[in-house]
């Protein structure tokens, strides 16, 4: 089966991309998650989605309690930038919250030495909330 190429048959281009990049993130300062879901669960859709855009989402479906869709779309946006800290972050919660406790720890203490102060404590905070 070919796939389809939503923006050719839709006739946008990368100003309606943004329009919807921009409302998902309204919604989120609003803190409704799962309106923004929608927004970036489109994006998700388009042959061009950004590792950002799947970073995001991994994060609205961690925020939402769906802990294996937040792997799935994170680790999609890790197959893009592997080094992203926030990212590799959100999957080792996604790991802790899924009872990968193992797997979860590991990544942590791998974070635990990153150079961004915000990363390392957070991962030092997983690593002692799971330990």
């Amino acid at each position: 089966m070919s796939q389809i190429k939503w923006l050719d048959l839709l006739g946008w281009g990368e100003e309606q991309i943004e329009d919807i990049r921009f409302a998902g993130f309204s919604y989120i300062k609003q803190g409704q998650y799962e309106s923004a879901l929608k927004f970036f669960e489109t994006l998700a859709i388009f042959s061009n989605v950004t590792d950002y855009d799947l970073q995001t989402l991994g994060a609205l479906y961690l925020q939402v309690g769906n802990n294996l869709a937040a792997l799935n779309y994170l680790e999609r946006a890790l197959k893009i930038t592997p080094d992203h800290e926030p990212t590799l972050l959100n999957r080792a919660k996604a790991l802790f919250l899924l009872g990968y406790k193992r797997q979860g720890l590991a990544q942590a203490a791998l974070l635990e030495q990153s150079s961004d102060a915000y990363v390392a404590d957070q991962a030092r905070a997983l690593t002692l909330a799971y330990s």
